[in-house]
């Protein structure tokens, strides 16, 4: 299961973590992709020093900005989410 994290602390709050998860949430439900993610909120991640919301994915640590989000999880989150080919394929 894939582990997806966002940061709701003070910095990443005022830089719209708010709007982020909403838009995983609806990302989610969309996708059919709630038993492939484990999607949750976090106080402070201590990555306030990037240009946007701190989201960890499988514990790396990603800056995503409200604006980029739709893109971050069709470009990040869903590539990590299909599954290993078997050695028969």
């Amino acid at each position: 299961m894939l582990e997806l994290s966002v940061c709701i602390g003070s910095s990443c709050h005022l830089k719209g973590s708010y709007n982020i998860i909403q838009l995983f949430q609806q990302m989610i439900e969309e996708n059919a992709l709630h038993d492939k993610i484990d999607f949750k909120a976090n106080f402070c991640m201590k990555e306030c020093q990037g240009t946007g919301v701190a989201v960890s994915l499988n514990g790396t640590a990603h800056h995503v900005q409200p604006e980029n989000a739709r893109e971050f999880f069709k470009n990040t989150i869903m590539p990590n989410l299909k599954m290993p080919k078997s050695k028969n394929e």
